[in-house]
């Protein structure tokens, strides 16, 4: 019996299904982006949903993306855990790291300009029960 299982047949089945799992994904991200564009679009038309829970849900819509991105194209979605933990956790790090920096920024900013060299000391305002005694 001769084996009748060739190299090329073997790379035609898996890019077919490589190419195939690049769509759905592709697909995948382009409806969460839809939504989050058409979400933006009811929010400055209509002002569909208050500002903060938009940004929450814009947050969530972006990690699902990014969960999609690192699963597919950085070939982690059929790795062991042990892997993708080793990837994500100084991934998380990393965000808060951002983050921190970000807060810290704008609380340094904001001190420099409140202590800022001839910046008006607002005086605290009395109130008419305190200017009898």
């Amino acid at each position: 019996m001769e084996h009748t299982h060739t190299a090329a047949g073997h790379e035609s089945a898996h890019s077919d299904s490589s190419t195939k799992s690049i769509w759905r994904t592709f697909w995948i991200l382009l409806c969460i982006t839809l939504v989050e564009v058409g979400l933006a679009f009811l929010h400055l038309e209509y002002g569909f949903l208050p500002r903060v829970l938009l940004n929450a849900i814009f947050i969530g819509l972006t990690l699902v993306k990014a969960f999609y991105i690192v699963a597919e194209f950085m070939h982690l979605g059929s790795e062991i855990k042990n892997l993708i933990m080793t990837v994500l956790i100084p991934l998380l790090l990393f965000v808060w790291f951002i983050i921190a920096f970000l807060y810290e920024g704008d609380s340094w900013k904001n001190m420099r300009k409140d202590l800022k060299p001839g910046t008006p000391v607002e005086t605290p305002k009395v109130g008419p029960a305190e200017k009898h005694h």
